[in-house]
């Protein structure tokens, strides 16, 4: 008698990890390799492609047409739009063997927005969010609204991802007025 998996995994997608925390749905026409680690209560949209050396955190969401190539992580609570592309080599060739693996980082909270296309190596911050079509081409701080081609800063966004309103140079304050934040050289720090 089989053990029932403590995730949903769709009758047409092919998921060759064992590594998927429960509560985690992978819809139709996935393909997840070997290797790939996946958190708990993610939801893996149709026809996304993940490689074995991928790392994905807890209550992520990749929406449908997204690929997945090895040196990517995803932490906690990631929102990738549908079509974000993403790649892991500045000078790809065919058949290169000893080409050189970039790493890129999307930190907690971050939200890609449809379409995004992110430069291979970059770390996109905390909390922070890429507009529609954006392209991605160095790192984005924690919190910060980014969009264009090639994607430059237009703001600050709260946890929601609200635009944050300046209350004097340095600090911001979210829409609700309950939260403020501090200015830092890696983004904005959520005051306590």
């Amino acid at each position: 008698m089989a053990l029932e998996k403590p995730y949903y995994c769709h009758p047409h997608a092919l998921v060759e990890t064992t590594d998927i925390g429960e509560g985690t749905r992978v819809w139709a026409f996935v393909h997840i390799l070997p290797g790939a680690t996946i958190g708990k209560y993610g939801n893996i949209c149709d026809h996304c492609f993940i490689e074995g050396k991928v790392h994905i955190g807890d209550n992520v969401t990749l929406k449908c047409g997204v690929y997945l190539w090895d040196g990517i992580t995803l932490e906690n609570n990631v929102f990738v739009g549908p079509n974000v592309v993403f790649t892991n080599d500045l000078r790809p060739r065919s058949k290169n063997a000893s080409y050189q693996l970039q790493t890129t980082l999307i930190r907690e909270g971050a939200s890609l927005g449809a379409n995004s296309t992110i430069l291979a190596g970059i770390t996109v911050g905390r909390y922070a969010m890429t507009g529609i079509g954006a392209v991605v081409t160095r790192d984005v701080p924690d919190y910060a609204l980014v969009y264009g081609n090639p994607a430059r800063q237009h703001g600050w966004v709260d946890e929601q991802g609200e635009k944050l309103t300046a209350v004097e140079p340095g600090k911001w304050i979210s829409l609700d007025g309950k939260r403020h934040y501090q200015e830092t050289e890696n983004g904005l720090l959520l005051q306590q």
